[in-house]
């Protein structure tokens, strides 16, 4: 039972995650280069922050909680060869580069955020939105052996 309800709150903190990225990236951010407004992503990542960095500490409290049920010899998780930790590595290196991108996004582009420079942002959105899809994936491998 316990499994079952770690796999519900990893699924619910994903689609919080990526639903919200997708949002983004499909609904807000090609209005925002239309009218080359800022305002727009920036309204909107006021509201969606309150739920989404939550999320992603609730999928990496959850998927690591996922991770210690799945696996015994804990020197496995870094083995490449070993089926857990191939999708362990490849969640972390997901989870870098997400962790990676906001901080610079946070620190060095949203700080300066004006017309002319919210190209540099949309290249960090659609990033974001596609490792949060390749998170899915991965996700999604480690259930069904894509990657065995």
């Amino acid at each position: 039972m316990w499994y079952i309800i770690l796999i519900f709150f990893h699924l619910l903190f994903a689609t919080i995650w990526v639903g919200g990225h997708l949002l983004l990236s499909i609904g807000y951010l090609p209005k925002a280069l239309k009218l080359k407004d800022e305002s727009i992503i920036l309204s909107f990542e006021s509201i969606y922050e309150k739920i989404g960095i939550p999320s992603l500490i609730g999928q990496l409290i959850t998927g690591l909680l996922l991770f210690f049920n799945r696996i015994n010899d804990y020197s496995l998780f870094f083995n490449w060869n070993d089926f857990t930790g191939r999708h362990f590595i490849l969640k972390i290196v997901l989870l870098l580069l997400t962790i990676g991108l906001a901080i610079h996004a946070r620190l060095r582009i949203i700080p300066e955020l004006n017309k002319n420079n919210l190209w540099i942002l949309t290249i960090h959105i659609i990033s974001v939105t596609i490792i949060g899809i390749l998170f899915i994936f991965v996700g999604i491998s480690i259930r069904f052996s894509i990657f065995y």
